[in-house]
């Protein structure tokens, strides 16, 4: 649209500034609107992983304290492998290594292995409780951890299968389009390299940010944007294997990239 304002036949056409600068405020409005909201789908899944962090340490704590040392130790082994498979299972990838062989030599098998890993961690304090290893109290201090794994487990669920409103992309669309074919109607043209220079970068500017906020609005699609699932499931690992006592604690593994995953 901004070549066809450069014909002489075009030129005569010309439109008062306040129209695109309306519809220019419009999409403005939008955008913000849609920003925050990926913005803050990606903070929450921050925050969530904050808690499964916490909540991981503070079911091994309660483990060390409650249980025989190898049934800690089981515990622990099983709640790392819990971490690497949620973040795995979010992103739609296959399995790691470290994960299938855990579940091949437990035999576990379901449709949602997080949540199966979750229902091993209760299967194990009902059958301690039931040869009275550990008291109700005791009991009911892991069984609440659990409770919070997978309250956690359960949000990120929830922001992974809920969709932004497609139509909403839609109207944003057409808008940015519709901006970008009238600012040139509506620009003084008399300032020529002003005008294409106004007229390009823009609407590429709407659509910047437009795309920004598609990207960020899916926090778990294995993407340089991603909650670092990975990273924060290494440092769970580090820190139980070295709660329950081993001295080959695997170190965090060097990222090459700006990114962590």
């Amino acid at each position: 649209m901004g070549i066809l304002d450069l014909l002489p036949g075009f030129r005569k056409i010309s439109l008062p500034l306040n129209i695109p600068a309306l519809v220019g405020t419009a999409v403005s409005l939008l955008l913000a609107f849609r920003t925050s909201q990926s913005y803050e789908r990606w903070w929450e899944a921050r925050i969530v992983w904050g808690a499964i962090v916490n909540d991981s340490r503070t079911l091994i704590r309660l483990a060390l304290q409650f249980l025989p040392e190898e049934e800690a130790k089981e515990f622990a082994a099983r709640q790392i492998v819990w971490t690497f498979a949620l973040g795995e299972s979010l992103r739609r990838v296959p399995f790691s290594e470290k994960v299938q062989r855990y579940l091949d030599v437990h035999s576990i098998n379901a449709f949602n292995i997080p949540n199966a890993l979750l229902d091993e961690h209760s299967k194990q304090v009902k059958e301690l409780s039931s040869l009275k290893s550990i008291s109700e109290f005791q009991q009911l201090q892991l069984n609440e951890a659990i409770t919070k794994l997978c309250d956690s487990m359960g949000k990120c669920e929830r922001l992974k299968n809920t969709v932004f409103p497609r139509s909403y992309s839609i109207l944003v669309h057409i808008l940015i389009y519709v901006f970008a074919a009238i600012l040139p109607f509506g620009l003084d043209d008399g300032q020529l390299v002003v005008e294409v220079v106004i007229t390009i970068l823009v609407p590429t500017l709407f659509i910047a940010i437009e795309r920004t906020s598609i990207i960020m609005q899916d926090p778990f699609e294995n993407t340089p944007v991603d909650t670092p699932m990975t990273s924060l499931a290494q440092t769970i690992e580090i820190n139980l294997r070295q709660m329950i006592g081993e001295q080959n604690v695997p170190l965090k593994k060097e990222n090459p990239l700006y990114y962590e995953m």
